[in-house]
């Protein structure tokens, strides 16, 4: 179970980067010396928030990070990232999945979206330069918030594809990951990010199921956490 703690944090985490998308989006368009006065003090108080939220952040250095990146207009519109991910089975029904170099934590195969790629030639992209598996993709199995699921500090959007193994062998990133391998559902390793949310889903996929993309569900208000 989540801790009060725990929950409050990622809280804190959402609501900073929402107040700091709004902030920065709206020094993109206005024209106003007064509203960028408001804004810039928007910035500010979700500075504080993240700093809160997460003990090595900076407020006044974040504040000037994310004053650094407003753009003008249309650039200027603060959206999250997309990632792109992938599940992937093999014969046996075992998960791939790939332990990060930076973190230590398990996890399906993903990557930041590329200009110039389709969503799923990043996902066949992704599955071989981390694992040196060659796939082809089935289906898109789920659309999630990794900031909501605590995937990410940054916002992001995480497209995830069923793909079928069609070749290659196990090999790790030397840069990107620490291990890779596949495992069947009764023996993951562990830590294992966002398991509950995901993995009955992917084996599910694996195991033949025929699924429609799985999204997280509105909030009533939407900045709100979810019930545990």
């Amino acid at each position: 179970m989540t801790s009060p703690d725990a929950v409050a944090a990622a809280d804190l985490l959402r609501w900073a980067e929402a107040l700091a998308g709004i902030a920065r989006t709206g020094l993109s368009f206005t024209r106003s010396l007064y509203e960028r006065e408001r804004f810039e003090e928007v910035l500010r108080i979700a500075a504080d928030i993240r700093a809160a939220a997460i003990e090595e952040a900076e407020a006044d250095a974040l504040f000037e990070e994310w004053l650094a990146t407003v753009g003008e207009g249309i650039a200027g519109y603060v959206t999250p990232k997309v990632a792109v991910a992938a599940v992937v089975g093999n014969d046996r029904g075992e998960l791939l999945l790939t332990q990060r170099a930076d973190s230590g934590i398990w996890l399906y195969p993903v990557g930041w979206a590329d200009v110039g790629y389709s969503p799923s030639e990043v996902a066949v992209k992704e599955v071989y330069e981390e694992t040196g598996i060659e796939v082809e993709p089935v289906q898109l199995i789920a659309v999630l918030d990794g900031l909501r699921l605590g995937f990410a500090r940054l916002p992001l959007y995480s497209l995830v594809f069923h793909c079928r193994m069609t070749g290659g062998s196990l090999r790790a990133h030397p840069l990107e990951t620490r291990a890779v391998g596949f495992f069947p559902r009764d023996e993951l390793p562990q830590p294992l990010a966002g398991a509950p949310r995901w993995v009955e889903l992917a084996f599910r996929a694996i195991d033949g199921e025929t699924l429609p993309a799985d999204f997280d569900p509105p909030r009533t208000p939407p900045w709100r956490q979810a019930p545990a």
